[in-house]
């Protein structure tokens, strides 16, 4: 084998059909919780293939991976379309949402473990990094991460998996939650009461504390589907 041979087989690596689709499935989830695809709008596979130059396989494969995850919904002869959530969903969402982060938080402080704080902060200033920085999409990321990672922490597994579960359908909803707040920092600061009861080791604070941030939350973002989404915001998927 010659040096150019060599050379070659050092410096590249094949790149498999899975990194390709999770790639296009990053770009898309980007897209849709920074909001340059809205609830209802159309996935046009054609144009998004083009603009990310690949074909339209690895879209559609992406667009059913998200359908997956709760981002997208498809149609019969129409395609791939961003979910539109409605009212009620929103409401069964954030009621089993807000029992079980209480519950997590309550097993997190009953392990008394000093070790879960590191994470805890670690995580906040990521969230405040990337808030500092204005990226939507990374803030909704990393909001997902600190509540996951409270759930993480309860060292309940099951309970860990559930949560996973609700995430996809959470990025549309936190995405909304980000138009409320001008300011990406004031978002990423309503985790902060959250740890400091976490450091207190108060049960009671942060049941309190969990209770404020997602009902404040549930309810605002409520709002936000009635004056934007309107009708079909509470009746179903509408069209795009």
């Amino acid at each position: 084998m010659n040096p150019d041979e060599q050379a070659g087989e050092a410096a590249f690596r094949t790149i498999e059909r899975s990194d390709l689709v999770g790639r296009v499935a990053e770009q898309l989830t980007r897209a849709i919780v920074g909001g340059r695809l809205v609830p209802g709008q159309r996935l046009g596979e054609a144009e998004v293939a083009r603009q990310m130059g690949v074909s339209r396989a690895p879209v559609r494969e992406a667009a059913r991976l998200l359908e997956q995850r709760g981002l997208l919904v498809s149609q019969p002869n129409r395609g791939f379309s961003v979910r539109r959530p409605t009212l009620e969903e929103l409401d069964e969402l954030y009621g089993l949402r807000l029992c079980l982060e209480q519950y997590a938080g309550a097993e997190l402080l009953r392990r008394g473990d000093p070790a879960m704080l590191a994470p805890l902060r670690r995580q906040l200033t990521r969230l405040l990094e990337v808030a500092a920085r204005g990226d939507n999409a990374a803030v909704v990321e990393e909001d997902l991460r600190f509540h996951l990672l409270i759930c993480q922490l309860s060292g309940n597994g099951r309970l860990q998996r559930i949560f996973a579960e609700l995430t996809g359908e959470l990025r549309l909803i936190i995405a909304l939650i980000g138009q409320i707040y001008d300011d990406p920092l004031r978002l990423a600061e309503t985790h902060r009461p959250l740890l400091e009861a976490i450091e207190a080791r108060d049960g009671e604070r942060l049941r309190q504390e969990l209770d404020y941030h997602i009902t404040v939350a549930w309810q605002e973002v409520r709002k936000l589907f009635q004056a934007r989404l309107g009708p079909a915001g509470a009746a179903g998927e509408g069209e795009a």
